[in-house]
C-alpha cells in the first residue's frame, strides 16, 4: 500500500516536473527594430514589463530599414515589425507575401509634425526662398519616393503650384540630411525628427512649415504583423497588442503642448535615452514627438492620400489595390472593447 502511494506520488511529482516549466514558459515574439523613436511604445511595453505581465519575451532583431523587415515578416521568420508606408508595402501585399498592418506607430498632427518641410539657412536669409513655390529647380533631399515622405513633398509642390518633376530628389537616410545641410549639397529636405531640430540648433536649416498647412493627419509609421503570427499565434499577437497599447497611451499621458512634458514624461525620455542611440535627454525634450493613436487605429483616408501618389508615380504593381486592403484592425478592436477608449490625462 505504501510502495503503491509512493509510485502515485512520484508519478503526480514527476508530472508536475514536466507541466509547470511549459506553464511558465514565456511566448517569444520576434520583433523587428531600426531603433528609432517611433518605436517608443514598444520600447516602453518592455521597460515597465507589459509584455512581461502577458506571458510575452519579446526579441529584438535590429535592421538597417524597415524595408529589409519585409521578406522575413512574409517568410514567418520576423512576427512584428513597423516603419514607413511605402509602395513596396501594396507590392508586398499584391505578390501574396504575408504582411499587414495592425496598428498606428506614428503620424504627424497638428503640434506633431515629427517630419518637417526644411530649407537651408542661408536659402532663406538670402530671400532665394520664400515659400513652397520656390522650391522649384531645388535638390531635396527625401528618404524615398515610394514612401510618405515622398508625399509629404508632393503636398508641399501643390502648394506652390509646383510638380513633382519641378525638383531634383535625393534619397538619403535622415542623418545624412544633417550632413547634406552642412555642406550644402541639398537646398531642402523632408526631414524627420530629430535630425530637423538638431539641423536648426546648428543653423544650417530653417524649419519653413510644420506640415500643419498640409495634412490635417499624416499616417506615417505603422505596425506590422506577420501573416503568420496574426493568424497562427492569434492569442500572443492579441496579447502583444494589449501590451502595446498600454504603452501607447503612457505615451500619450506624456505628450503636452506638442512636446513630452506631461505626465511621466520623465520616464518617458529614460527609455528613449535607454533604447535608442539618442542618449541627451534634452534634445529628446526639444524634439516634436510623434503623434500615435493611444487607440490604435491607422488613418487609412491618409494612407488612401499617399497611395493615390505612388500610383501617379507609377510605384504600384496592383491598380486597383486599396489602402484598406493592408489594414487588419481586428487586434486593435478587441483590444479597445476590453480597455475602453482611451481617455488624457493631461
Amino acid at each position: 500500500m505504501a510502495f503503491r502511494f509512493l509510485g502515485a506520488l512520484f508519478g503526480v511529482a514527476a508530472t508536475l516536473c514536466l507541466t509547470v516549466p511549459e506553464a511558465l514558459a514565456q511566448a517569444k515574439v520576434r520583433v523587428g527594430n531600426v531603433n528609432t523613436v517611433s518605436d517608443v511604445p514598444i520600447y516602453i511595453a518592455d521597460k515597465k514589463g507589459y509584455f512581461k505581465a502577458e506571458g510575452l519575451e519579446v526579441e529584438f532583431i535590429a535592421f538597417n530599414t524597415a524595408a529589409k523587415m519585409i521578406a522575413p515578416l512574409g517568410s514567418g521568420q520576423l512576427d512584428v515589425g513597423g516603419g514607413t508606408v511605402s509602395a513596396g508595402l501594396y507590392n508586398a501585399y499584391a505578390r501574396n507575401i504575408g504582411i499587414r498592418i495592425v496598428a498606428d506607430k506614428g503620424s504627424s498632427r497638428p503640434q506633431y509634425n515629427f517630419s518637417q518641410v526644411l530649407v537651408r539657412k542661408d536659402l532663406v536669409d538670402s530671400g532665394r526662398y520664400k515659400s513652397f513655390k520656390d522650391l522649384k529647380g531645388m535638390k531635396v533631399a527625401i528618404a524615398a519616393v515610394g514612401t510618405g515622405n515622398g508625399a509629404t513633398l508632393n503636398a508641399a509642390l501643390k502648394k506652390g503650384g509646383l510638380s513633382f518633376s519641378d525638383v531634383t530628389t535625393i534619397d538619403l537616410g535622415f542623418p545624412d540630411h544633417l550632413i547634406g545641410f552642412r555642406n550644402k549639397a541639398i537646398d531642402a529636405g523632408i526631414t524627420n525628427e530629430p535630425t530637423s531640430t538638431l539641423a536648426v540648433r546648428e543653423g544650417v536649416a530653417v524649419k519653413v512649415d510644420g506640415n500643419e498647412d498640409l495634412f490635417k493627419n499624416h499616417q506615417t509609421a505603422v505596425l506590422l504583423y506577420s501573416d503568420d503570427f496574426a493568424k497562427n499565434h492569434p492569442d500572443t499577437a492579441l496579447k502583444f497588442m494589449r501590451a502595446y497599447i498600454r504603452a501607447a497611451r503612457d505615451y500619450n499621458d506624456a505628450l503636452k503642448d506638442g512636446v513630452i512634458a506631461g505626465k511621466g514624461a520623465d520616464e518617458v525620455i529614460a527609455t528613449l535615452v535607454q533604447y535608442t542611440d539618442i542618449k541627451d535627454p534634452k534634445l529628446h525634450r526639444e524634439t516634436v514627438p510623434a503623434a500615435i493613436n493611444p487607440d490604435g487605429f491607422v488613418d487609412i483616408d491618409s494612407l488612401a492620400s499617399d497611395l493615390v501618389f505612388f500610383k501617379e508615380q507609377k510605384l504600384i504593381e496592383k491598380a486597383d489595390i486599396k489602402a484598406g486592403d493592408v489594414v487588419d484592425h481586428s487586434f486593435v478592436q478587441k483590444v479597445v472593447s476590453e480597455l475602453g477608449a482611451y481617455k488624457t490625462s493631461n
